[in-house]
């Protein structure tokens, strides 16, 4: 079990989510991904954007914490440098892993309770703090 750090993005009121297509599964995710080893959730929020978005993050306040196969962390951030869906890691460059695609977007925060984001209850949260 490895701990995560995933980001929240709001702007424009909308929200950037990863689209998943993984065989017949399609299905949105908070950016984000393991936290490596000596890394607080924090700087592992940064990589992460970093490397799924393309872009240089301001980490701003944990708006939630779950189990789930370790430690999952919510981070609201703002973007403060980049381009959003220009990231460069191995889930966009390693096209041999077999694990569907990954598509950085942006989604309006009215929608996020009528299509399939995971986990739920913290799109759920993210729609009723930023209405």
């Amino acid at each position: 079990m490895q701990s995560r750090s995933r980001v929240v993005l709001i702007e424009n009121k909308k929200v950037g989510l990863i689209k998943r297509i993984n065989g017949e599964a399609v299905y949105y995710v908070f950016p984000g991904g393991g936290i490596e080893k000596d890394e607080t959730p924090e700087n592992g929020a940064k990589r992460e954007a970093m490397e799924e978005l393309g872009v240089e993050i301001k980490v701003n306040e944990c708006i939630h914490k779950m189990e789930y196969n370790g430690t999952q962390y919510f981070f609201i951030a703002e973007i403060v440098k980049g381009i959003f869906g220009t990231g460069q890691g191995e889930e966009h460059t390693d096209l041999n892993r077999n694990k569907g695609t990954y598509t950085p977007m942006w989604v309006d925060l009215e929608s996020l309770s009528s299509i399939d984001v995971r986990p739920m209850e913290v799109a759920l949260k993210v729609q009723s703090l930023f209405k």
